[in-house]
């Protein structure tokens, strides 16, 4: 799966980014749906998260999980061991499972990373069943996850070098309003129904945000890596000051809103 974010660990993803997903898969099929019996696919699975969701949620037939790294599929493999999942590596564009082959197509906080975004869709829904459901959430990420506002704005603010990839960040395909299910139309997808979700990110104290960004997996974190000692110290000591607010250091809670769309593959008898 051609993708633009940058994978290079499973408990560093987790901790950038997977911790969301297991909190967030939980409205995710609240909205999506998920059925005793089905099959489904879940495109974009890294370390699980939303795989595991699903077996918890359904007595489900099977899941597949397909994700662009090795290292994630090894990682979920590795943690997941109920016989009715399976986790490999493919190419969102490129999903190498029959036509009408599954129930239900699901993809979290995944598309807005793959560069032919309407590709996936079409491939969501090929392999999706006439009548079965396909899809997805990705973060709003301009308006709707505190956390990364506070980091590349104060990141730009010290640096005119940071505005390039917040701006990329911000203005990734599919999260501005409307842009889902847009894309779900032109991919000839039915009664297309979208909506926002929010959660709570919880961190016990300064270390607890920080920690990802001083990892390797993601596009923040990769943005860290670019800067000099100087230039990380003096970050960190401003995110240091917007973080506490004011206060002491100590536990936090942050909003974070996804836009969610789903849509029926036309065709049912």
């Amino acid at each position: 799966m051609p993708s633009t974010f940058v994978s290079a660990d499973g408990d560093g993803y987790n901790l950038q980014m997977g911790r969301w997903s297991r909190r967030l898969a939980v409205p995710f099929l609240d909205f999506a749906g998920c059925a005793d019996g089905e099959r489904v696919l879940d495109v974009g699975s890294g370390t699980g998260s939303l795989s595991a969701a699903i077996i918890d949620r359904a007595a489900v037939q099977q899941v597949d999980g397909v994700d662009f790294s090795q290292v994630y599929v090894d990682y979920a493999s590795q943690r997941h061991v109920d016989p009715r999942l399976r986790f490999q590596v493919g190419d969102a564009c490129a999903l190498p499972f029959d036509t009408d082959h599954y129930d239900r197509a699901l993809s979290l906080l995944v598309l807005h990373f793959v560069p032919d975004s309407q590709q996936a869709i079409s491939e969501m829904r090929r392999v999706t069943v006439p009548g079965g459901t396909v899809a997805a959430a990705v973060w709003d990420s301009r308006g709707g996850v505190v956390i990364n506002r506070m980091f590349f704005d104060t990141a730009a603010a010290l640096s005119p070098a940071a505005d390039g990839p917040r701006r990329v960040n911000f203005t990734r395909p599919l999260t501005g309003p409307g842009q889902l299910a847009d894309a779900w139309r032109s991919a000839g997808l039915a009664d297309v129904v979208d909506t926002t979700l929010t959660i709570r990110m919880d961190f016990a104290n300064f270390a607890d945000y920080w920690a990802p960004y001083a990892g390797k997996d993601g596009p923040y974190a990769a943005y860290v890596s670019t800067l000099d000692d100087a230039e990380r110290e003096t970050l960190v000591d401003a995110l240091r000051l917007a973080y506490c607010g004011g206060e002491a250091d100590g536990p936090r809670s942050y909003s974070a809103t996804a836009w969610a769309v789903r849509g029926i593959v036309p065709g049912a008898a």
